[in-house]
């Protein structure tokens, strides 16, 4: 029997070399990194209690090696690939994200790690989106992208049989791994030179500037790499001072004490020089994204959370409205913003685990969390929302004006294209949830207590 990679070891060693592939690539990712280190640091000095929380709870390990990238890809065959791809890497596709509602021509899912265990050694995550031609009114020029689409292999014939092999097989040795995090490398690389001229190249731009980005080069080029930070709002604040101009709004939920979901900021992307044919010319679509990660909600949390969120834009949106993030921040005072009140109310998603003893029948699992025999730990959001996506990319590619595609999601479209159905994000939580309850009410004795858990 062959000795196989672990894939969690084949996605830490990938998720390692496509960040330094694109500190090479774009420099100012570095100062990005530097700048979330600090933060971070400083962060976890000033607040003892969130160091002992996270490290309690087995996240503070994960922390530094933290990134999530983004890529675009132009066919069904290309989406087929790379999930046979991230699949070596334990990887798998999470959630169905439509951001045709915000005018971009894409579905997306993102694939990463589900697995407890896998979570914590390195959650990479990578957000996928396929473009929607079937969305383009110019039917002409769609049929043209898709030509040119169907000319180019993003996967190298090395990376293919590997991919074929580790199906096969079962895995991939040591050695045959590490040949595959290289190949593998190569389908994400900046290529400068694009496959079309310049006057196809504006025909592109005209229609969205991500069908030019996702049509005219060799390959779906990793278009972000995002670092977690514990204080998104001092990440923010010292943008400038390291030398990087932040985008003027943080998405997501303000501010709070205690974080929910995902919040995310960037830096403006880069205006690359690109070869056209023998034409140099210009592309912007590469740029710098932070995130801040709080704790997954339940569909009744964020029910709650859409609502907030859709007042606050709908409000801003009035000619006479203050500040969104005035806005913002009226229409979440509503929403509970501790912990323990989240966990009552069955907003929020948690990891339960045994911190002490227990010598009585306890009567609720509230009674054993009080003398702290149990601990509710906060799930980390894993995954990503619609609507802050959106808005880094439209931000990030110069597309606000370009919002002329109605939402048009076609989630049975994907999956076929997908070559399997998309995992649901919600049933990944909760049952971790149910799991380590179940888990922990066992260790301390108090099984009659599951049966109430599980009803709830």
């Amino acid at each position: 029997m062959q000795d196989f990679s672990a894939p969690d070891d084949i996605r830490s060693l990938f998720s390692q070399a496509m960040s330094e592939m694109y500190r090479k690539e774009v420099p100012q990712y570095g100062t990005l990194m530097d700048l979330v280190r600090d933060v971070n640091a400083a962060t976890l000095k000033a607040d003892p209690e969130l160091n002992a929380r996270l490290d309690a709870a087995g996240e503070l390990g994960r922390l530094d090696v933290e990134r999530h990238g983004a890529i675009r890809l132009g066919t069904a065959e290309e989406l087929s690939m790379i999930r046979r791809m991230f699949a070596v890497m334990g990887m798998l596709p999470v959630g169905y994200y439509d951001l045709s509602v915000a005018g971009i021509p894409v579905h997306s899912t993102a694939f990463r790690p589900v697995e407890d265990a896998a979570l914590k050694q390195n959650p990479f995550r990578v957000f996928t989106s396929l473009l929607r031609l079937d969305l383009v009114e110019d039917r002409d020029l769609a049929a043209k992208a898709e030509n040119i689409l169907t000319l180019r292999q993003i996967v190298t014939d090395e990376a293919k049989a590997l991919i074929e092999l580790s199906e096969a097989q079962g895995g991939l040795t040591k050695e045959q791994a590490h040949t595959f995090v290289h190949e593998a490398l190569e389908t994400f690389r900046w290529h400068s030179e694009a496959t079309v001229c310049t006057q196809t190249y504006n025909a592109l731009v005209d229609a969205h500037r991500l069908i030019a980005d996702v049509v005219s080069f060799k390959g779906p080029h990793i278009n972000h790499l995002t670092p977690r930070t514990l204080n998104i709002d001092a990440v923010q604040a010292k943008m400038p001072s390291y030398g990087i101009t932040p985008k003027a709004v943080i998405e997501g939920p303000p501010r709070r004490e205690t974080d929910i979901l995902l919040r995310q900021t960037s830096f403006k992307a880069l205006e690359e020089t690109v070869v056209f044919h023998g034409e140099t010319g210009s592309h912007t679509a590469r740029f710098g994204e932070i995130e801040q990660r709080g704790v997954a909600l339940t569909p009744a949390g964020r029910a709650l959370y859409d609502a907030a969120l859709t007042n606050a834009r709908h409000t801003a949106a009035q000619a006479d409205a203050p500040t969104y993030e005035t806005v913002l921040e009226a229409e979440f005072s509503s929403f509970p913003d501790d912990l323990d009140c989240l966990r009552r109310d069955g907003l929020a998603f948690f990891r339960y685990r045994v911190s002490g003893t227990v010598n009585h029948k306890a009567t609720t699992i509230d009674d054993l969390i009080a003398t702290g025999a149990l601990v509710a730990d906060p799930q980390v959001y894993e995954d990503f929302l619609p609507v802050s996506a959106a808005g880094i990319f439209q931000s990030n590619l110069g597309a606000e004006d370009q919002s002329n595609y109605r939402a048009n999601a076609n989630q049975d479209a994907f999956e076929a294209a997908l070559g399997v159905s998309v995992i649901d994000e919600m049933a990944l939580y909760a049952d971790i949830q149910s799991a380590s309850l179940t888990a922990a009410l066992t260790a301390l004795g108090q099984d009659h207590l599951v049966e109430t858990s599980q009803a709830g």
